[in-house]
């Protein structure tokens, strides 16, 4: 039984401010992101909380984009691969664009870092992309408790597909 939304695109709207705003957003760019929506969101903030409230938009949009890519999404579940492949790419860059909005070129770069590293990471089949994650929210200005970041790790390691 699949987990997407009926084709209009329905699904039941995700509990969580960031989430809906995602949702919304997405099914209002393309009916073909708003069919990807799952019907049972499993939204839970991963690296959001790390990181200054003012970025929590941004920077979740960015890992579901990651999610969409190597992962298993909270909010969209897309049919075919070329859709997973147009939809990450698609949050990739409205992610970047909220954190553009928010914090400028420097927030933007230390954004881009990430998706670079994730990317270089995943080539070569090394792990490390949790930290990765982690090191941005610090570059845009988080400060986050040993335990706040052992919890992201924890939520990170169920939902993506990390390399051995």
């Amino acid at each position: 039984m699949s987990s997407r939304a009926e084709p209009a695109g329905g699904g039941c709207p995700p509990a969580n401010a960031t989430a809906r705003t995602i949702a919304r957003e997405a099914r209002s760019e393309s009916p073909l992101w708003g069919a990807a929506l799952r019907a049972q969101p499993e939204w839970e903030p991963v690296f959001s909380p790390l990181a200054p409230d003012r970025y929590a938009l941004g920077l979740e949009t960015v890992y579901e984009a990651y999610l969409v890519h190597y992962g298993r999404p909270r909010l969209f579940d897309p049919a075919e691969e070329s859709e997973r492949v147009l939809l990450g790419d698609y949050l990739y860059a409205h992610g970047l664009v909220r954190v553009a909005e928010t914090g400028g070129v420097e927030a933007v770069a230390a954004m881009a870092e990430l998706i670079s590293r994730c990317a270089s990471l995943r080539a070569g089949g090394s792990p490390g992309e949790g930290a990765a994650w982690v090191d941005a929210a610090r570059a845009l200005g988080g400060d986050p408790s040993p335990a706040a970041v052992a919890l992201a790790l924890v939520r990170h390691a169920a939902r993506a597909e990390l390399p051995d």
